[in-house]
């Protein structure tokens, strides 16, 4: 027998992907599978997919439900996390995919977001400096939004390298209709999103705040579109170079040397670039720079799967090493073609 792993929240798209991979993991058995409005209902209903799963139904989230599993993932939305948490024993390994542990600010969690501040967890990107160590030290785990995996992965280690300036950071990142959610909101309908693109929270999103903790970026100017594709996220980030005179060669070589080890993160050869299909039901994140010739600024493009790297897959990255597995174990770094 496995790790068995409970999961909260389990009928909205992230939550299926958490149950697809822990699926097909190789140390990991799903222990409770719940839901809140389709408890009762069998999950093939909701997730006609994972047929490995035809016969198990959804339990109401209680704490008696999850209390006796190894670890509990959490998806549900902002907000509603915290409070489930904290009535789960001390003891408990949780890796929480809401935003309601991920900002170490007060001030800038009331910014963004409504309600208390629940207070911080270790933040949940092993790329990052220290992370996996944190990570696999740690009982409570804030899982990193979406847009923030793509966006930090691509400027963390130009601003860490001081290659680039952390003031005047410009972001322009697109994401699939999946990462709003499952539930039914007309501007998602397919006769909304079908051959348009549309910015949305433009000078507001909830992410900046994250970003700039995880990257030390000091201002950051962020623009979110939405793309009329299910799943993927295509993240620009342009920086001020610190010193002029600075090449294409030479951030590349940044990006290179800081994801040179990692299994999930990489950088491409000059001439590609990254394109949201090549990571589609991956954990991985393709990369790739530039300097701009006229405007003399950094540009680092990132693709990811909104709900691979962006959300389910990070979750089963920290769950491995939380329980001190093999941190590739039951992730693709192959994408899905065609």
């Amino acid at each position: 027998m496995g790790n068995r792993i409970a999961v909260a929240g389990a009928s909205g798209y992230a939550g299926g992907e958490v149950l697809r991979l822990l699926a097909g993991h190789p140390n990991i058995e799903i222990a409770a599978v719940t839901a809140h409005s389709k408890a009762g209902q069998p999950v093939t209903d909701t997730h006609p997919h994972l047929r490995s799963l035809a016969g198990r139904t959804f339990a109401e989230t209680t704490v008696d439900a999850l209390a006796e599993a190894d670890l509990v993932v959490i998806t549900l939305p902002h907000g509603q996390s915290a409070e489930l948490a904290a009535k789960l024993p001390a003891d408990a390994k949780i890796v929480d995919l809401g935003a309601d542990h991920r900002l170490v600010d007060a001030a800038a969690w009331e910014a963004y977001y409504d309600g208390p501040h629940a207070g911080a967890w270790t933040y949940g990107l092993p790329e990052l400096p220290g992370g996996r160590e944190a990570i696999a030290a740690s009982k409570r785990v804030a899982a990193t939004g979406c847009y923030a995996v793509a966006t930090t992965l691509a400027l963390a280690p130009i601003l860490a390298s001081g290659i680039g300036q952390p003031d005047d950071v410009v972001v322009v990142a697109a994401s699939g209709t999946s990462g709003a959610g499952s539930a039914a909101k007309p501007h998602l309908m397919a006769s909304e999103v079908a051959g348009s693109l549309s910015p949305y929270k433009v000078g507001a999103h909830q992410h900046v705040p994250e970003i700039k903790q995880a990257t030390r970026a000091r201002s950051l100017s962020f623009t979110p579109v939405l793309a009329p594709m299910p799943r993927g996220i295509l993240s620009t980030v342009t920086v001020k170079p610190a010193d002029a005179g600075l090449t294409t060669a030479e951030v590349h070589e940044v990006l290179a040397a800081a994801y040179a080890d990692e299994p999930f993160v990489h950088v491409l050869p000059n001439g590609s670039w990254p394109r949201t299909a090549d990571t589609l039901g991956s954990n991985s994140c393709h990369l790739q720079a530039t300097m701009d010739s006229d405007a003399d600024r950094i540009i680092v493009t990132a693709a990811i799967d909104n709900l691979g790297k962006g959300a389910a897959g990070q979750v089963v990255q920290c769950a491995n090493l939380m329980l001190g597995l093999d941190e590739t174990a039951g992730l693709n770094v192959d994408g899905v073609a065609p």
